[in-house]
């Protein structure tokens, strides 16, 4: 199921809302269907064996775990 970001035009508030096959998204806060999609950064998902890099450092697998030695 997608997660999806909304700003809503009713009550102006911005949220997030999982969406199923056909259905119409409608605001929590004032029941308004006027919804508009924003976009969002997508989530990266961790995946046995690829490690992403941690922001800040070398980009090895051993950087997220405090044993990296690029600074040697």
């Amino acid at each position: 199921m997608p997660l999806y970001e909304y700003h809503c035009h009713g009550c102006d508030a911005k949220i997030e809302l999982l969406i199923r096959g056909d259905e119409q998204p409608q605001c929590p806060e004032c029941g308004s269907k006027r919804l508009e999609k924003q976009f969002s950064v997508p989530a990266a998902a961790h995946v046995a064996g690829n490690s992403l890099p941690m922001a800040g450092g070398c980009g090895r697998p051993q950087c997220g775990t405090g044993g990296c030695m690029s600074g040697e």
